[in-house]
């Protein structure tokens, strides 16, 4: 075993006679064909027949406990093939009497472990006694623990009493009725959960597919399980918010409120509930693949009920279901308090806007009306500048009259009553002009 097939290896070879042709060549293919080809055949559990024993370990992993973990297989399996690539997601190696599967997925790593042809004790971990310490060396932390005992011939009731709880005991068929799953789903002292199956007639590799469905189901399911504690923790606060927002639009609603202490109120409310959607983001959406996935997973065991038990399906669907709705609910309480904050800001901005272009109709108004005040106050100063023009006009033709009169040329005393109108009126012709002349060239600028 290894990490999975050669694509090469796998191409059908053309058949001629003659020199060897070459139609494809290296440089023409994607880079990630091999790779994408590769992925169609990995993940697959080792061929595993009833009698056996697995044991599968789940680790929560982060970036660091990755390249431990990586280095760590290193160094188990220097000895034994190939050195591991840093992009690896997919391992299977023998490992002594044993046959190991390990597997990378975007959170967690699976260590699985299988005990072929064992007979012994149903649920006895002597079998892994080899891989003890190396196991408890694993980086990460564990969500789940799995010990499956998989047998050829039926358990008696009283063996299934000694090894599962009573009152939660599952039994259900499977794979069309190849196959019968006993569990009790708990965590027994030995740190395991156990699952007991009955191969009754399975062929080929269809106890490796039976095992590897029902351990995807379960490790995906307690990971669509990790959803529910962090949607549970923020719930408090998303009410908090809500009603936040239902008093900060009540307030919207009042004429005498400070806009700005609104508008405060309003971006600290879409902080905080920003952050806490960055926050449940990712986890509310890894809830929801992973729960497709389980359901996909139990609609591929083809399970059928036992009469007087629970199934499997219906225990799943019994806390899957649930914690799925509590997590989509909470979603959808923020998808929709982001939408009234966004409303609650609009009506807000609504506001303030008509109070703007109220302001600016009283601005233009008030405008108006100055402008009124001046034209008229430069039409009245107008008026008396030409009055005021024609007075130091006729002074100065009174002081020309008399300069003449002193070199002895006397004009006629109504001189004086005669220059009055004809004065004020060529002032006012010339006033008039002039302010003719700017309008006429503002008008062309």
């Amino acid at each position: 075993m290894s990490e999975g097939p050669d694509p090469a290896a796998s191409t059908l070879p053309l058949r001629h006679e003659g020199p060897s042709l070459s139609f494809l060549h290296p440089e023409q293919d994607h880079p990630l064909r091999a790779s994408l080809s590769t992925e169609m055949h990995v993940r697959k559990m080792p061929h595993v027949v009833a009698p056996a024993r697995v044991l599968q370990l789940v680790m929560l992993t982060g970036p660091q406990d990755a390249r431990e973990s990586l280095a760590l297989l290193a160094r188990r399996f220097a000895k034994d093939g190939p050195p591991l690539d840093e992009d690896i997601r997919f391992l299977t190696r023998p490992l002594g009497a044993l046959s190991f599967a390990w597997e990378r997925h975007a959170e967690f790593m699976t260590y699985t472990f299988i005990a072929p042809g064992h007979q012994g004790e149903l649920f006895d971990l002597a079998p892994f006694a080899e891989i003890a310490d190396w196991a408890n060396a694993l980086p990460g932390r564990i969500i789940r623990s799995s010990h499956i005992s998989l047998i050829a011939q039926e358990p008696s009731a009283a063996v299934i009493r000694s090894h599962f709880a009573a009152d939660d005991l599952i039994i259900s068929d499977a794979a069309h009725g190849k196959a019968r799953l006993w569990s009790d789903f708990r965590l027994h002292p030995d740190g395991f959960g156990r699952l007991l199956i009955h191969d009754r007639g399975m062929s080929g590799i269809d106890a490796s597919q039976l095992l590897q469905r029902v351990l995807e189901l379960g490790n995906y399911r307690k990971m669509a399980l990790l959803g529910l504690p962090e949607a549970q923790a923020a719930t408090p606060a998303i009410t908090a918010l809500e009603k936040e927002l239902t008093a900060i639009t009540m307030q919207v609603a009042q004429a005498d409120t400070d806009d700005g202490q609104i508008l405060d109120q309003l971006t600290a409310l879409s902080a905080s509930l920003a952050q806490i959607a960055a926050s449940t983001r990712y986890r509310m959406s890894a809830t929801r693949a992973y729960s497709e996935i389980c359901i996909d997973r139990m609609r591929r065991l083809a399970v059928s009920p036992v009469e007087g038990y629970r199934s499997f399906d219906d225990f799943t669907e019994r806390r899957l279901l649930p914690a799925m709705r509590s997590c989509e609910a909470f979603s959808r309480r923020i998808d929709d308090l982001s939408r009234q904050a966004a409303w609650a800001s609009d009506l807000l901005r609504t506001r303030v806007d008509t109070a703007l272009a109220r302001r600016n109709r009283d601005l233009l108004a008030s405008m108006d009306r100055r402008t009124g005040l001046q034209l008229r106050l430069q039409h009245t100063v107008e008026g008396l500048s030409v009055f005021a023009i024609s007075y130091y006009a006729l002074n100065l033709l009174h002081h020309m009259e008399e300069a003449l009169s002193h070199l002895g040329l006397h004009l006629p005393e109504i001189t004086d009553a005669l220059l009055i109108p004809v004065v004020i009126f060529v002032v006012w012709r010339s006033v008039h002009h002039l302010k003719k002349t700017k309008r006429d060239t503002g008008a062309e600028h």
